[in-house]
């Protein structure tokens, strides 16, 4: 059963869509954003990532057409896009419909047939903060399009669908994390996910913490930002590695001996860029344990030394993130802090123990706000489940 805000915020979308759309939808659907826990960056590279579904989500609100026109309106922008099913391509003049676009035209690919949609679409995940809106966006309507026509397919190949789709329809080389979470994701536990074959489990979060996301305010477009630099970095230090190492296709084959051991081959920004992914890799078995034993002092120590990496060898921070994760390390109750997302701005996620949130909450605040004159938005998050139908006609 939705919470009574969930329950305000499909009820408040479905009058949204019987104005524009004369009727009442058939279905509405969430799917959440995510803040990751540990192991940034290592998506992409075939790794391991440990992230959560939170308590902030995508609603799509929709309905069957008799045709093949999908109608949209997005109505945090207050925009609207139409298109058909028979041709699907990019958007130059409505390029937020190009995840809806892409879903379509990746799920018709594997030879599902999708009627038309009329669609309407809201959003209470902040957009370019590093808890991956785009993801929600795109696992919401493939969840619809599964839903309204009977697809068959898994969660882990919509996920693929989805991802797919922010590749070549929104430009963006992401990992499948994102996706992966926001389809799977379960309520009060994180998911460790493999990125190469996709095994995952989940994982239980200790009792007596939260998930606290810090938002910098600063936003980065990934699409335009160092994330394809850093992925060609790791690509080339593959490819370098490969001379000697042949038997590697990932940095997630590579040992932390082996990286020493072969430095010289590596020019020294794309070497300390594989140290931070293959760092990453290795320590996430021990970092897993201690959060299955309810350890979170040592987990917490896991996304702290996860930070400095970030910030150090993959240079991903930012003086904004850098204050918020001093500050959230300045509580006492806080385990650890470590930026999320890409970077360049967007979040942080802190792990902090349930009474001291309060504090935690009123010294990060001030503390930004002296030292970088903006106001952060601080989000107690809750681990939630993946999409799902959160309300359906009679």
């Amino acid at each position: 059963m939705p919470d009574s805000s969930l329950r305000q915020r499909a009820e408040a979308l479905r009058h949204s869509f019987r104005g524009r759309f004369g009727s009442d939808p058939a279905i509405v659907v969430r799917a959440p954003g995510r803040a990751n826990l540990l192991g940034e960056h290592t998506d992409y590279n075939d790794g391991f990532v440990l992230p959560i579904a939170i308590d902030r989500s995508v609603l799509f609100a929709t309905a069957p057409r008799a045709d093949r026109q999908v109608f949209l309106h997005a109505l945090d922008l207050d925009e609207s896009a139409e298109f058909s099913l028979d041709e699907l391509s990019p958007s130059t003049s409505s390029p937020w419909s190009n995840y809806q676009r892409g879903v379509a035209h990746f799920l018709q690919e594997r030879g599902h047939r999708l009627q038309g949609i009329n669609a309407a679409l809201t959003s209470d995940v902040p957009i370019g903060s590093g808890l991956s809106s785009s993801a929600a966006v795109e696992v919401a309507a493939a969840f619809a399009f599964r839903a309204l026509n009977g697809l068959d397919i898994s969660l882990p190949d919509l996920a693929l669908v989805c991802q797919r789709a922010e590749h070549e329809f929104a430009g963006v080389p992401c990992g499948i994390m994102d996706q992966f979470v926001s389809a799977l994701g379960r309520r009060g536990h994180a998911l460790l996910l493999d990125c190469r074959s996709l095994d995952h489990e989940v994982v239980p979060l200790p009792p007596g913490v939260h998930t606290v996301v810090c938002d910098t305010g600063v936003r980065r477009e990934l699409a335009g930002s160092e994330y394809r630099v850093r992925r060609a970095q790791c690509e080339e230090a593959v490819r370098l590695l490969q001379a000697v190492l042949p038997h590697i296709r990932a940095l997630r084959d590579v040992t932390p001996e082996q990286l020493t051991e072969h430095h010289a081959l590596l020019p020294e920004v794309v070497y300390r860029r594989a140290r931070h992914v293959v760092l990453a890799t290795t320590r996430m078995g021990e970092a897993v344990a201690a959060l299955r034993r309810g350890d979170a002092a040592t987990f917490g120590q896991a996304m702290r030394n996860c930070h400095a990496s970030l910030r150090d060898d993959y240079e991903v921070s930012c003086p904004e993130l850098e204050v918020l994760v001093s500050a959230a390390n300045e509580v006492e109750g806080c385990y650890g802090s470590r930026l999320t997302g890409a970077g360049f701005g967007g979040c942080t996620v802190s792990l902090v123990a349930d009474d001291a949130v309060t504090e935690f909450e009123q010294h990060v605040v001030q503390r930004y706000r002296e030292q970088t004159g903006r106001e952060t938005t601080v989000i107690v998050c809750a681990a939630e489940d993946g999409a799902g139908v959160v309300w359906a006609s009679e």
